[in-house]
């Protein structure tokens, strides 16, 4: 009941935006004069001085490409701390599951089974046994690939949803919202969903504001840490050196790291084409 009753209140949000963008084509539903005047989220220059003595007094506010000048905008700040706070928990995620992978660590049963559709029987031994990370993703079998590439692509979409966003009490992070926020899965699917994308055990639930606080200025500085560190890793395995990695003998990966897909993959539509272009672009 609760999950169809949150159902149907997203609709509703998104159907009356619709009708009011096509009466009204210039109108914006998340745009209003208080927006980012209600905010308490860092919204210019002196903000961000101010947050960035907090992240690393010793380094302080560092801004080479002045992305974030005198006349910044609200939104820019925004977009680029969003930006910034979800690749960092992505290469936190990334940099752990490497090290994982590199160490031939992997679940003990099948990714895929015949399930009466005559395919071969692969084991996540298998994968691991491919060499280094970059080289098991390509031996993934070509639907797991696109499961976990349309699994991303929903979550990138749904987390940009301003409906989804305002059913939990919130504005999307260009419009004054908190930057990195997800919404809750577990209210708005039309069936159960029972754990969240973020913390879905709730362990920040009970935090304290100051402890909270503190710990997102933990987490965007391990959040630049690991950016550094899963890059580092990439690029030790192609074979460039990285002081502190070149002596840990990572495996080196002889294919395109940018390339989602192989050779391997060419029954998928263009991906023969787009094959033909790794490593001959030149850059």
């Amino acid at each position: 009941m609760k999950e169809s009753a949150a159902y149907n209140t997203f609709i509703d949000l998104a159907s009356t935006a619709r009708e009011r963008v096509n009466a009204n084509p210039g109108y914006d539903p998340t745009v209003t004069a208080s927006t980012w005047d209600s905010s308490s989220e860092p919204k210019s220059q002196g903000d961000m001085m101010e947050l960035a003595k907090k992240l690393n007094p010793v380094v302080g506010f560092w801004d080479p490409l002045e992305l974030c000048g005198e006349d910044v905008k609200p939104e820019t700040i925004g977009w680029l701390r969003h930006a910034e706070i979800k690749h960092g928990r992505v290469a936190m995620a990334a940099f752990v599951g490497y090290c994982v992978q590199s160490n031939g660590i992997h679940f003990p049963w099948n990714i895929q089974g015949n399930f009466g559709y005559d395919l071969p029987a692969i084991s996540f031994a298998d994968i691991a046994a491919a060499g280094g990370p970059a080289d098991q993703w390509d031996a993934l079998p070509t639907a797991g690939k696109v499961q976990i590439l349309c699994v991303v692509g929903f979550l990138e979409m749904f987390s940009e949803t301003s409906a989804a966003l305002e059913l939990d009490g919130q504005k999307h992070y260009v419009r004054g919202g908190k930057p990195g926020y997800f919404p809750k899965l577990s209210d708005k699917m039309p069936h159960p969903v029972p754990l969240n994308l973020w913390d879905p055990f709730g362990f920040t639930s009970k935090m304290t504001p100051e402890r909270k606080e503190k710990a997102l200025l933990a987490e965007v500085n391990n959040g630049r840490l690991a950016m550094i560190g899963i890059f580092g890793l990439i690029s030790a395995s192609k074979g460039l050196q990285v002081p502190g990695l070149d002596g840990l003998g990572i495996k080196p990966y002889a294919g395109e790291v940018m390339a989602p897909f192989t050779a391997a993959d060419a029954s998928l539509p263009f991906v023969t084409d787009m094959a033909k272009s790794i490593g001959a672009l030149g850059w």
